[in-house]
């Protein structure tokens, strides 16, 4: 008979509307001791107001230095199961398109090495799997990869990139995201396998501003789709979203952030040299307006959640960049942010705190990137400039 445990603290969390992750645990529980412990410690946390989850060393699977995060109880008496409580991070796929009989094996595997619990996704993008032993690894990773699956990234490495569907699913992208990822993936294996940074990088890539994946908040490189050329407009279907009900000067052109846009009750007009492209009047009106031109990203740097200087959103870098297949500019650029950040990196400081700390200027001029005008953040806060001898020089 599986492991039971009173949990009446837990079982608040069961009550109101929402899905609740201690009914799922429980549905482990009823099937693996390992669950069923990781249950009951987890109550003990909540009576004691403490965590009794630590870290108490590397662990991994030969070769790799990333993709296992250890984790152990100090509580190993009394919750014997979770005294080694270790996740795996398995590199999902692009977009995170599954088939049903993936999920199927990989649920198999994972009940007969683990403790049956997953997390689809975590905030990296990784499939995300809860508890298992030492002993367990290297045969888990044996049955992964014989079905060409891979461990993701952890540590001070660069983390499994992750992205949006797309093209695959949205009329919006203005790049092919999931190959980006699947080439990013492919390009730096060995920086996201075996970690040798100053502390962790993410790549995430998104189709446009509209970023359903988060990637200005979430990532060190942020790709974000976007275009060079005007927003085609039919004011035949304008005038439709009109006559529907919608109040295209309240709704559309009053919450333009650059206010480019213009509305005399019968024909829509946009200033395109004014357009900053934030998606908001084509999300809003998808059959009227549509990007026209040449597409490319954005490239970001610098998001973050709290740490050393609580939490940050990327800002541009380069404004405008071609991303077609190989890539071979994106990855230059790439490479030469990791060698300063390398140079200069504290232990667990983030590329963005890097940028912050030594400034932007002589950033831009390691990575050999002149300023612009979108990469200004925000407005200086004193009145003074420093030259460099350089600028009096031709």
């Amino acid at each position: 008979m599986p492991k039971t445990y009173a949990t009446p603290m837990l079982d608040e969390l069961e009550k109101g509307p929402f899905p609740s992750f201690v009914t799922e645990m429980k549905k482990a529980a009823a099937k693996s001791d390992m669950a069923a412990d990781a249950l009951g410690q987890l109550e003990r946390c909540f009576k004691d107001n403490k965590t009794h989850w630590k870290h108490g060393g590397i662990v991994g699977v030969r070769g790799y230095g990333s993709g296992v995060i250890g984790r152990y109880s100090d509580l190993p008496e009394e919750f014997p199961e979770v005294a080694h409580f270790h996740t795996v991070r398995i590199n999902s796929i692009a977009g995170l398109f599954y088939k049903a009989s993936f999920l199927k094996e990989m649920c198999d595997i994972w009940e007969k090495y683990g403790s049956g619990l997953t997390n689809f996704h975590g905030s990296t993008g990784d499939l995300i799997l809860l508890g298992t032993k030492t002993e367990a690894l290297e045969p888990i990773f044996t049955e992964f990869s014989s079905r060409g699956w891979d461990l993701g990234g952890s540590g001070s490495a660069m983390r499994t990139p992750s992205c949006c569907v797309g093209p695959a699913r949205c009329e919006w992208s203005n790049i092919n995201t999931l190959d980006i990822t699947y080439a990013i993936t492919q390009e730096f294996q060995d920086e996201m396998h075996r970690p040798a940074f100053p502390y962790k990088f993410k790549f995430k890539t998104v189709g446009c501003a509209v970023d359903c994946n988060a990637a200005i908040a979430r990532a060190d490189c942020s790709i974000i789709g976007t275009w060079k050329g005007k927003i085609d407009i039919n004011q035949d279907e304008v005038a439709n979203y009109a006559k529907k009900g919608m109040n295209i000067s309240e709704e559309i052109v009053n919450l333009c952030p650059s206010k480019c846009m213009s509305y005399d009750g019968k024909k829509l007009t946009i200033n395109d040299d004014d357009c900053i492209r934030c998606m908001h009047c084509i999300t809003r009106m998808t059959k009227a307006l549509k990007p026209t031109g040449e597409k490319g990203a954005s490239i970001l740097i610098g998001s973050k959640a709290p740490f050393v200087i609580g939490a940050t959103l990327s800002w541009v870098i380069i404004p405008f960049m071609k991303m077609e297949p190989p890539y071979t500019e994106f990855f230059d650029l790439v490479r030469k942010m990791w060698e300063w950040w390398d140079e200069h990196g504290k232990n667990r400081e983030r590329i963005g705190e890097l940028i912050i700390r030594r400034g932007m200027r002589e950033f831009l001029e390691y990575i050999g990137v002149d300023p612009m005008p979108q990469q200004i953040k925000e407005p200086r806060r004193d009145p003074f400039y420093f030259w460099a001898e350089s600028d009096f020089t031709e």
